[in-house]
C-alpha cells in the first residue's frame, strides 16, 4: 500500500470529486488463478470489492457509478462459466438489493438487456422498481454491453426516425445523438478507473468517455477496496481537466 492508499480522503479531493465514476472491473480469473481456484471464485472475490465500492461511493457523495459487469464479448466465454455468472448475478441481486434500498442506491442497467436469460431480466426489473424513489447513488450495471453496439443502436434509432421523416438529419448534433445512447439520462463520467493493469478500454462508454480521466492501476479487482479507490479519486483530484482548452 503506498502512502496515498489510506483509508481517508482529503478534503481536497472531498471537495473536487468527480460527479460519475466508471469502472472496468478485471482481474478476477487471475486473481482466482493465481490462487489456484476455480474462475467463479475471483468472480465472488470481485463481488465483494463491487459491494464495498458501491457503499463507500454513496458515502463520500459520488452521483453515478458505473461497473462494467458483463460485455458482449463475455457471451463467448465457456458456457458453465457463463452460466455460473447469470446464477450468481442472481443471488446478488436478491441479497444485495435491501442493502442498496438502505442505503439509498439508485439502480440502472445498460445493455442488451433482452440477451439475458429471463430470470435474470426479471430480478433486474424487481431490484429497479425497489429501488426507484431512491435519490443517493445512481448505481449503472452495464451488462451485455459494448460501446461499438450501443452506437450501432443509437445510429438504427435515428436513422429510422429520419426514415420516418420526424428527425432531419441536418438536426442530427452531438446532442441528438447523446439522447439516442442507453446513458441518455446520465452525465458523462469523469473518471473511469481500470484495474488489473490493462492499458485498454476494452469496448466500454467509447462515446462517453472522450473526455474522461483515466486512472490505470495493476491491483486485481478482487484486491481493488476502499484504499484503492480513495487513491483513485486522491489522483483525480490532482489532474487538470481544460476539456480541449488551455
Amino acid at each position: 500500500m503506498t502512502s496515498a492508499q489510506t483509508a481517508h480522503l482529503s478534503a481536497e479531493a472531498k471537495a473536487s470529486l468527480p460527479r460519475h465514476v466508471a469502472i472496468i472491473m478485471d482481474g478476477n480469473g487471475r486473481w482466482a488463478k493465481e490462487r489456484t481456484l476455480p474462475r467463479i471464485e475471483g468472480h465472488r472475490a470481485g463481488a465483494e470489492s463491487a459491494r464495498t465500492i458501491i457503499r463507500v461511493a454513496g458515502e463520500v457523495g459520488i452521483k453515478y457509478l458505473t461497473l462494467y459487469a458483463f460485455s458482449v464479448e463475455n457471451w463467448n466465454r465457456p458456457k458453465d462459466e457463463v452460466d455460473a455468472l447469470m446464477k450468481y448475478l442472481i443471488h446478488y441481486l436478491k441479497t444485495e438489493t435491501p442493502e442498496l434500498n438502505k442505503n439509498n442506491v439508485r439502480l440502472e442497467v445498460i445493455g442488451q438487456i433482452y440477451r439475458l436469460p429471463e430470470a435474470v431480466q426479471e430480478h433486474l426489473r424487481k431490484s429497479i422498481a425497489t429501488l426507484s424513489k431512491n435519490n443517493g447513488l445512481t448505481l449503472i450495471m452495464a451488462l451485455s454491453y459494448g460501446g461499438r453496439t450501443e452506437i450501432v443502436d443509437a445510429v438504427r434509432s435515428i436513422a429510422a426516425k429520419a426514415k420516418a421523416g420526424s428527425l432531419d438529419p441536418a438536426d442530427i448534433t452531438e446532442q441528438v445523438f447523446a439522447q439516442h445512447l442507453y446513458t441518455r439520462n446520465v452525465p458523462d463520467p469523469d473518471l473511469l478507473i481500470r484495474t488489473s493493469g490493462e492499458m485498454r478500454v476494452s469496448n466500454f462508454l467509447l462515446w462517453q468517455i472522450s473526455y474522461a480521466e483515466l486512472y490505470i492501476t495493476p491491483t486485481l479487482w478482487p484486491d481493488f477496496r476502499k484504499p484503492q479507490f480513495f487513491a483513485a479519486l486522491e489522483d483525480y483530484h490532482r489532474r487538470h481537466r481544460r476539456f480541449g482548452g488551455l
